[in-house]
This record gives structure tokens, sequence and C-alpha cells, in this order.
């Protein structure tokens, strides 16, 4: 219905725009232009995500630094020296950094993405947005500790004299695949989270599973049968970790097969889990 603005011109009418919003039957379509609309809130939540992330702690942001340097020295000691793994030629402190630095972020992204919804529940009820905002949101504030972690691996490369090489440039590639990958699995997690509570609870468990199925403490040369290569390769990660000591420390893990189904398993995952967040986005509002 048409209703006349006091202060419009003689003869003016102004048609109020209803927007109706209705949840849609089936696979949801992505929609994905909803995000670009929403750009501004986005990096809102990011910033936030960011500032309260390490508010009121004692160490604030220098948790991202020493959570993988922790880490990295207890590998050295009982991986390294102990068990005697090897390390591709390079010392196995940098071996084994070069590893935690992505994937602590991809470690980080799937214990804060997978209880995004349910955290910011409130926030979900007040007010229409796109839901996706929320859990890409956590997924990227973890860049900033990526930074900051990967800062202090040149340092350490440094320390031992080792320098980057010329595929140094292909390092932000990589963290794209591990950025894809950590948003795909986080979509997940995500979304099952609203429906089974108790996903938080094996969230340690996957971790600590996908860590030991990465080449994180061990390298992949060690797995020499084809077929089995060709298996690890579909866990993304490891084409991230052999993605970042080859440009990085200049192993030999040149990008081939392995890192190309690593690349297909992330695309796989990050598609499957839009659809899967997309399906049940529409059930949070009544079920969180």
């Amino acid at each position: 219905m048409d209703r006349v603005i006091p202060n419009a011109p003689p003869g003016g009418l102004n048609r109020t725009m209803v927007h109706h919003i209705r949840p849609q039957r089936g696979w949801a379509r992505l929609d994905l232009g909803e995000l670009w609309a929403y750009r501004e809130l986005l990096g809102f939540l990011i910033w936030r995500d960011v500032k309260v992330r390490y508010k009121q702690t004692v160490l604030g942001a220098s948790w991202a630094i020493l959570q993988p340097l922790f880490t990295m020295l207890v590998f050295t000691l009982f991986f390294g020296r102990l068990a005697g793994i090897p390390s591709d030629g390079v010392p196995y402190a940098l071996f084994a950094f070069a590893a935690l630095v992505p994937w602590t972020f991809f470690a980080n992204a799937l214990l804060l993405g997978s209880t995004s919804i349910v955290e910011n529940a409130n926030l979900i009820k007040k007010v229409y947005f796109p839901r996706l905002i929320v859990p890409i949101a956590t997924v990227l504030s973890g860049t900033v500790d990526f930074i900051l972690a990967f800062i202090v691996l040149l340092g350490l490369m440094l320390g031992y004299g080792v320098f980057p090489t010329e595929n140094v440039i292909y390092v932000p590639l990589f963290f794209a695949l591990a950025l894809v990958t950590s948003l795909g699995v986080g979509l997940w997690l995500a979304a099952m989270n609203v429906q089974f509570r108790d996903v938080r609870y094996a969230i340690p468990f996957l971790t600590q599973l996908w860590m030991f199925s990465t080449p994180v403490v061990y390298p992949s040369s060690l797995i020499a049968d084809p077929f089995w290569r060709a298996i690890y390769g579909l866990n993304p990660m490891v084409g991230v970790v052999e993605g970042f000591r080859w440009s990085l420390l200049g192993t030999d893990t040149a990008p081939g097969a392995a890192i190309a189904l690593s690349a297909v398993g992330a695309v796989v995952i990050a598609v499957s889990g839009l659809f899967y967040f997309r399906r049940l986005e529409k059930t949070f509002v009544d079920v969180v």
C-alpha cells in the first residue's frame, strides 16, 4: 500500500519496499553475493574476534607465538633427538616449526570455527544477516596469529643460517590452500555443532588424529608406496605442510601430484561445507 510522506513534493508517493525472508526448501543456493553486501559486518566481526581473543590475558597476542614455539621444542626433543626421525636434511627445529605455523592456524580454525555459531547465538536471534559471515570471520581472524608466527619462523631461519629460497613467492598460495581447508572444515563443524552439541568434545581428538595424518613431525618421504601416497595426498594439509617446507627451506617436496590432490581435497571440503551449512542455516534460530 502506498502512503503519502508529509515532506514529499505535491502528488509524490513513496512506495514502501517490503523484503520477505523465507526459508528455502531442499538444498539452498549458496547466494555468496550476500557476503559482499554485508562486507562491513564481516570486517567488524573479524576485528572484534581479533580484539577479544586475547583480552584480559597476561601474555596477550604472545600466545600466537608461544603455542607453536613450545610445541616445536617438545617435538624437537622427543621426535628429533630421542626418536631420531629424519627431517629432509634441515635442522629438525626448522622442519617442525615450518609445519607448525600453518598447522596451528588450521587447528585453531577448527576449534574456534566449530563453536562460532553457538557462541554468537544472541546476535543470530536478534537480526538477520548471512550466517556464513560468523564462521568465516572467526577463521579469517586467525590470520593475525599466522602472520606473527610466520615472522618468528623467518627469524628462526636466520638464526640457523637458512635463507628462504626463490620459491618463497609461493607461500601465499599454500596459505590460501590452508585457508580454504580451514573454512571448509569450519563450516561443516559449525553447522554440526548447532545440531549436536557434543561435536565440540570430539574436536581435540579430531585435531590430534588429523595432525598425525599430516607430515608435521615426520617427512612424507617415509611413505614410499605410490598408492598410499595418493591416498595420503587427499588430506589437504599434506599439500600445505609440504609446500611450506619446499618454498621456505628448499626441501625435496616440490609441488606435484600430492599437492594437486590436496588442492582437490580442499575444494571438495569447502564446497560441500558451504552447501551443508546453507542447508542447515534455516534451522539455526530455532535450535541454537
